[in-house]
């Protein structure tokens, strides 16, 4: 099998095995663990395309910056970069349509879950302080009476959590792409053990020390983009002809041919914002 010049940075479980694949943690054959906060570990000019998907927005801002500019650096010169974020824009607009619904039809219980699971699209992700925050414990109800409209918002994802707590029948909680750190794996020894070490350790602190640590682990957004915000920053890291693309529309060669955004014929993220842009 050939490896085309193509990566993939913050692959997760969705990557192709003709491209070079990078995560925090290898999350398949061939998948490169690397600390991405830590830069892009290649040479410059080295590929032909940069893809990375729903990945910027755990970058703060400033890191962000540091990190487009990192796949400016390998990119080789006309090269692409495509990137997928959430839409803060589409969620800004939906809220908003779904306010102005429910103002007319106050007591409709099925716009209300519509409305709760829209906050939990803007806020959930940043301002949790455990894995997986309410999302997890929306998904988890015996019964959703928006079910179509939470997977139609966010795709095949949410679809697979909410089908496998009905398999399971126990919690679950949403994948930390990160290594666990020492105190993490202290966070997760049995309860009586980690509440004795942990207060012996630091007393009346442990419980800001477990939620810091969380925050800081990479679940959480720590910055929003719309296709204004997002093209600026490709923008400002040298990138030109940034253009805002469908889900199967694309400057790379053969793009639907590699499957990443699109399983079984659906968007696997359809709440996703999706650019181009192409270094000079």
């Amino acid at each position: 099998m050939t490896e085309l010049p193509y990566l993939n940075l913050g692959c997760g479980a969705h990557f192709h095995p003709e491209w070079t694949n990078i995560d925090f943690v290898s999350t398949g054959e061939g998948v490169i663990a690397y600390n991405l906060t830590q830069g892009v570990p290649f040479a410059d000019n080295s590929f032909d395309v940069v893809y990375h998907s729903h990945v910027l927005e755990h970058f703060t801002k400033e890191a962000g910056q540091r990190f487009i500019q990192e796949c400016y650096r390998v990119l080789k010169p006309n090269g692409i970069i495509r990137i997928a974020i959430p839409n803060l824009e589409a969620i800004i607009n939906n809220y908003k349509e779904l306010l102005e619904q429910l103002k007319a039809n106050p007591n409709d219980a099925y716009l209300q879950e519509c409305y709760d699971w829209t906050m939990l699209e803007m806020y959930d992700q940043t301002v949790r302080n455990s894995s997986g925050g309410e999302m997890v414990n929306y998904l988890s109800q015996h019964k959703i009476i928006n079910e179509d409209f939470v997977i139609e918002r966010c795709g095949y994802e949410v679809k697979y959590i909410i089908d496998n707590y009905r398999k399971q029948k126990k919690s679950l909680t949403l994948q930390n792409a990160y290594k666990p750190s020492i105190i993490q794996r202290v966070v997760n020894l049995p309860s009586t053990l980690k509440r004795k070490l942990l207060n012996y350790l630091l007393g009346s602190d442990t419980r800001a020390l477990k939620i810091g640590k969380f925050r800081l682990g990479g679940e959480i957004h720590s910055w929003m983009y719309d296709s204004f915000s997002l093209g600026r920053l490709l923008k400002s890291a040298g990138f030109e002809e940034i253009k805002e693309y469908t889900v199967s529309e694309s400057g790379i060669p053969n793009w639907n041919d590699f499957g990443l955004e699109i399983i079984n014929g659906k968007t696997r993220k359809p709440d996703s914002l999706f650019m181009e842009a192409r270094k000079k």
